[in-house]
């Protein structure tokens, strides 16, 4: 059992969880030691087990995925943890990359590139798909969003009116044009819808 590359997995959808779970046990030389639905549990739960490379799901309820792996890479610099999410957003990939993950994949992969994944990322390495990788390249190309932005965005998401952005932020409707002009050119879009489109289709929001 030893020589068992372990595994932890974590997704709060119990049918995927489980189907990766019962997939992985299938291999020879690989071993599932913990399962968990939220971000919270998979930080106990590496707490306890140690596991070799983790598969982390992103959006989760208590603590999303990319504050779970923070906090575990903080507390073990060489845990190896691989996301497994149904997003390909360019923000998303960001986020999880810096927080720590060694890989990112998406959830209608064959089994095959997730085994090749596993052992990958348990020799050292990282595992970014070709798409992916382009994604993050489109990211990395953009300009960032300052927090304010990053706020004002958040309301137009939400369908809020300037009035309404400058009530909420306790700023002027001059200051919320402003910040909205400096939006759209960072995004490279024309307009306030195409806006929001582009900040869910990227990660770069998230509804609640």
């Amino acid at each position: 059992m030893s020589d068992r590359i372990r595994i932890m997995v974590i997704d709060d959808q119990a049918v995927v969880r489980q189907g990766f779970v019962a997939l992985i046990n299938t291999v020879a030389d690989m071993w599932v030691v913990a399962e968990g639905t939220n971000g919270h549990e998979a930080v106990e739960l590496f707490r306890q087990h140690r596991p070799d490379v983790t598969l982390m799901d992103l959006r989760m309820p208590v603590m999303s995925g990319v504050e779970a792996i923070t906090r575990i890479r903080q507390e073990f610099p060489q845990a190896r943890i691989i996301v497994l999410t149904t997003f390909d957003g360019d923000e998303d990939i960001y986020r999880s990359l810096q927080a720590g993950a060694q890989g990112y994949l998406l959830k209608d992969m064959f089994f095959e590139e997730l085994e090749s994944a596993i052992r990958k990322v348990h020799s050292g390495a990282r595992q970014l798909p070709t798409v992916v990788a382009e994604r993050l390249a489109e990211r990395m190309s953009g300009s960032d969003l300052t927090g304010r932005e990053m706020e004002v965005l958040e309301e137009i998401v939400r369908g809020h009116s300037n009035k309404e952005i400058a009530a909420a932020l306790k700023i002027s409707e001059a200051t919320v044009k402003s910040h909205i002009n400096n939006i759209l050119s960072k995004l490279n879009v024309t307009d306030r819808t195409q806006a929001a489109t582009t900040a869910l289709q990227r990660g770069i929001v998230h509804l609640r």
